[in-house]
């Protein structure tokens, strides 16, 4: 467990997209728990500075992302969002909407190409979302729950 503030910059993390991180997963499959700590700090950094470029550079150009909120944004209900374009579309919605949005890291969690990243946002809601890697260490499926 992380705890629940979990602060990057405090914890001394530094995503770099060089590091070692990208290459563990290649080697095994599987992130070590700092290299999982990393790429959600930076994700997490990435929509806190409300920066589209920042936020697109983790996902791969096929990027499926399923969530009850493209569902009633989009008015679709299999709430699925396909392709990075339309993906970095539904996420400019959500910043134009949410001038506010901030996320803060409750927990990560980490499995075989996988890292389920657990966050509360400025309203209090939490999410869960998993994220799948591709072969390129890109996002390719996100699955998003909230309570």
């Amino acid at each position: 467990m992380l705890g629940p503030a979990l602060n990057g910059a405090a914890l001394g993390l530094q995503w770099n997209r060089e590091n070692s991180c990208m290459k563990q997963l290649e080697r095994s499959g599987v992130l070590s728990e700092t290299e999982a700590r990393d790429f959600a700090v930076d994700w997490i950094r990435a929509w806190n500075s409300h920066d589209l470029d920042a936020i697109m550079s983790h996902y791969a150009a096929e990027v499926a992302l399923t969530s009850p909120a493209a569902a009633q944004i989009l008015g679709d209900p299999s709430g699925t969002v396909r392709g990075k374009d339309a993906l970095r579309e539904y996420f400019q919605r959500g910043l134009d909407a949410y001038p506010n949005l901030t996320f803060r890291l409750l927990d990560v969690m980490r499995g075989l190409s996988s890292v389920v990243l657990y966050y509360v946002n400025q309203k209090g809601s939490k999410t869960g979302e998993f994220m799948e890697f591709d072969a390129n260490q890109k996002v390719i499926r996100v699955v998003a729950n909230y309570t």
